[in-house]
């Protein structure tokens, strides 16, 4: 009786036990689920321009903005520095992210101006009679008009032409050739042309009044006188000017006169032939600056063969300015200024994005010129980079402190000219720039050159960008070389 009592009792001790463990169990793993919250649910909500607002669960910033969910793997960060950003392939895509690379080499612009056409001042010339006199006959009515050289262009009758000529004529009757040279001389000291002279010692007969001949080929530029008027050696009869090369005078901006050199090429477009362009060179730059328009003058010359170029045209033009050296830079496009420093949305790959300060040099036409902040190919952010960069701006510490491929402070790169290269000992003798990371001023050293680096890239006269290793002048290593890109061929020729 007593075992059957003990059996009963095991059994329902154990059925007992068989529905309350569960139940316990089940509590148990309810508050275990509780107290450590999935992996992909948010572990709090932060403002979107103040991180340092932060709320249990959705909700409305400050601002008015939709509160942005952090997950624990946005706080691990994987060991980005401050300031990255990841964001998804989609989220990429949406956004139309761009990137360019940074690339070493010279910048070159365009720049576009316009300007005048006029005459060719070297070919042209005032007209002036050395002596007093009547204008008897002028042959020259209007300006505009165009005469050839030795052409007729007016008469004199001048009293002291003719005692002139009558003491020629006396002399050469006389027989004395002293007294015939210097009555010659006189004529042709009082500009009375050679024929006019030799056909007076031949015939020996005074002209009352002396014809006057072009001494060129061109057209009247200026007319100042009337038939029968009376002048004197002060009084600019007329101009003439040549059109078979022409000058058109253009304006350019102060930021722009640096760019430009005598002999760079121009091309001209004028709106009266939109379809023909005209090829000529920079000719001469103008000393000084018109402080009304803050403008520099520049000359420039071109053909004109054909005449088509009136003096007086407005004229559309380009040139094409020197390349400068080359130089890390990068699309205009990419730098962000701001009030107070000028940066860059550098890629980092795998979708992270940091905004990096740079140092900017010079501008040409779409590529800025970067001193210091980024290295040869890296990947800079082209479109969307103004959002990406209100993102990583927020607790970015904006540095970019060595190149993605180096993992140690003592490489950098540095921009400098080849001067020797001993192949045997395998070392260069370069002239290298400023080396900031090192605090390293602008000096000619000789370097060893790592067995990696193809020595033909090192030849003298070259620039290049090269990675040095070693951050002190014992250990000094080049251990990389970047050559600049080349350059495109530029089209030659007059008339394009």
């Amino acid at each position: 009786m007593n075992k059957f009592l003990l059996t009963s009792a095991a059994l329902l001790i154990g059925a007992a036990g068989g529905y309350l463990a569960p139940q316990y169990l089940g509590m148990n793993g309810d508050m275990v689920g509780e107290a450590a919250p999935a992996a992909d649910e948010p572990l709090y909500w932060v403002a979107p321009m103040d991180p340092n607002f932060q709320r249990d669960k959705p909700g409305l910033s400050p601002m008015g903005m939709d509160l942005v969910p952090v997950y624990a793997e946005d706080l691990a960060g994987g060991g980005d520095s401050p300031g990255t950003v990841s964001i998804n392939p989609q989220v990429e895509n949406n956004l139309g992210v761009r990137t360019a690379p940074v690339v070493f080499s010279p910048l070159q612009e365009t720049i576009n101006t316009v300007g005048y056409v006029g005459y060719d001042e070297e070919q042209r010339m005032d007209v002036h009679s050395r002596i007093s006199g009547w204008l008897e006959v002028l042959h020259v009515q209007s300006e505009g008009e165009y005469v050839e050289k030795g052409a007729p262009l007016y008469e004199i009758y001048s009293p002291d032409l003719v005692n002139a000529q009558e003491e020629y004529v006396a002399a050469i009757r006389s027989g004395n050739r002293y007294l015939r040279d210097a009555s010659r001389a006189k004529l042709s000291a009082l500009g009375v042309p050679e024929q006019v002279i030799s056909r007076l010692r031949k015939n020996r007969k005074i002209l009352n009044s002396i014809p006057f001949y072009a001494s060129q080929s061109g057209f009247v530029s200026m007319l100042n006188v009337r038939q029968g008027m009376f002048i004197k050696p002060a009084t600019r009869v007329m101009s003439i000017g040549a059109l078979d090369q022409v000058w058109v005078t253009a304006e350019l901006f102060e930021r722009q006169a640096a760019q430009i050199n005598i002999g760079d090429h121009a091309r001209m477009r004028l709106d009266f032939l939109p379809e023909r362009f005209w090829g000529g060179t920079v000719d001469y730059i103008y000393p000084t600056l018109n402080e009304k328009t803050r403008t520099v003058q520049v000359r420039l010359r071109f053909d004109n063969a054909d005449m088509a170029l009136k003096p007086g045209m407005f004229a559309q033009i380009d040139v094409q300015a020197q390349p400068t050296a080359e130089t890390l830079n990068v699309p205009s496009s990419a730098v962000i200024i701001t009030g107070t420093q000028k940066r860059v949305v550098v890629a980092l790959g795998d979708g992270k994005y940091k905004s990096v300060r740079v140092e900017t040099g010079t501008r040409l036409g779409n590529r800025t010129a970067i001193v210091d902040g980024v290295y040869p190919d890296d990947q800079v952010v082209v479109s969307a980079q103004f959002m990406l960069d209100s993102e990583s701006s927020i607790n970015s510490d904006f540095m970019r402190m060595t190149p993605p491929e180096m993992g140690r402070i003592d490489e950098t790169w540095a921009h400098a000219s080849v001067r020797e290269l001993n192949v045997e000992n395998r070392t260069v003798l370069l002239q290298h720039a400023p080396i900031r990371l090192w605090d390293q001023p602008a000096m000619l050293m000789e370097v060893p050159v790592d067995d990696a680096v193809d020595l033909d890239q090192l030849q003298p006269g070259t620039t290049v960008q090269v990675l040095l290793n070693g951050g002190n002048m014992r250990e000094l290593k080049v251990v990389d070389v970047v050559l600049p890109q080349p350059k495109a061929p530029r089209e030659q020729g007059d008339v394009l």
